[in-house]
């Protein structure tokens, strides 16, 4: 009995090689000449760091905020995806419309708001509303957006720094810059719709106009509460929804 079973693996297995023989001798052979070269791939550019990166902006595109919170913040504009939006922030940055307004609305872990004179969270600029310029530029920790009310071109001066990333709103609010130094003033903003004591912008200007930033030393020795009462303030009424 073993010895037919070894006699029918043995005839088996010489069919498969006779197959396997037949169907190499009948497979076309392949000419070296049709043999092309494996493609030159671009050689890879040296590895770029944010500091050279950043050294390249014009900075005409930069922002700076100095905050009551204890420092300056610098964010990098984005006129090649929001062109209206960056002029009308340079425009209102330099008539000093931002200076001495509060951070209105700023809820943890999300975003702060801010621009509006009002500090109401129902004020603009004299200026007309903006036509909404969306973009693919994602709503991550520092991006620097537009806030408005139900119409999609409602956004007027009032501009959000987003706390952490909530990308849900990508491509519903206008994104036209990021902050790149500061963040940590950012996150020392004052919490509260509104905040019992919020946090000031004591001076907005472009990197370009060379202001220098102010004695935060001083400032926040001789600083004293704006407690929210004082102001007799109603609760917000727009900018970005909230998570629930």
């Amino acid at each position: 009995m073993m010895h037919r079973a070894g006699h029918y693996l043995a005839t088996l297995l010489a069919g498969f090689v006779l197959i396997a023989g037949a169907a190499l001798a009948q497979a076309p052979r392949i000419d070296p000449k049709d043999l092309k070269a494996p493609p030159k791939l671009p050689e890879m550019a040296a590895p770029s760091n944010l500091a050279g990166t950043l050294a390249q902006v014009n900075e005409e595109n930069i922002l700076l905020l100095d905050l009551s919170s204890g420092g300056r913040v610098k964010i990098v504009m984005r006129p090649d995806v929001a062109p209206k939006h960056v002029e009308r922030i340079k425009t209102l940055v330099r008539r000093g419309f931002y200076d001495g307004t509060v951070f209105h609305r700023v809820i943890d872990e999300f975003m702060a708001q801010g621009g509006d004179p009002t500090a109401t969270g129902t004020g603009g600029s004299d200026l007309p509303d903006l036509k909404a310029e969306f973009n693919d530029l994602p709503h991550v920790r520092g991006a620097v957006a537009m806030a408005r009310a139900q119409g999609e071109d409602s956004a007027n001066s009032q501009f959000y720094i987003v706390l952490m990333p909530v990308l849900r709103l990508d491509r519903t609010y206008t994104i036209w810059g990021r902050v790149v130094d500061g963040m940590a003033h950012v996150d020392a903003i004052e919490k509260g719709e509104p905040p019992a004591n919020p946090t000031r912008i004591i001076k907005a200007s472009i990197a370009a106009d060379k202001v220098p930033p102010p004695d935060f030393a001083a400032l926040k020795a001789a600083a004293s509460p704006i407690p929210a009462g004082a102001l007799n303030l109603p609760p917000p009424t727009s900018g970005p929804i909230a998570p629930r």
